[in-house]
């Protein structure tokens, strides 16, 4: 179940990082409450995983899921140019969290 957690505090946090890009500085009011609500639920799923999970597992698979997921959503959705370099830094960063989790956690 704390993988559970895990899963919805990334795609909590990913729709608010989107939210935030649409709220335009916060100066649009249902974008700027998603983003609200969106990084609170975030929160509260990632202290729930916290309880079984340990922090630098946790934070490295939400950061980094999230870091890699936020890059594709930009790319596509916002038509942020991706470079080779942008490409070798995400995957640099999903090479991070998998030798994080090769320990198995612990």
């Amino acid at each position: 179940m704390p993988y559970v957690f895990l899963a919805v505090a990334i795609v909590c946090e990913i729709i608010a990082t989107s939210l935030l890009k649409v709220s335009d500085g916060f100066s649009k009011l249902w974008p700027s409450v998603g983003v609200v609500i969106g990084y609170g639920a975030s929160f509260y799923s990632l202290s729930l995983a916290l309880r079984e999970v340990p922090v630098s597992t946790a934070y490295a698979i939400w950061s980094g899921v999230g870091t890699a997921v936020i890059a594709v959503i930009g790319f596509w959705l916002f038509k942020e140019p991706l470079s080779l370099t942008k490409i070798i830094g995400i995957s640099l960063i999903v090479a991070g969290v998998v030798a994080l989790n090769l320990d198995g956690g612990h």
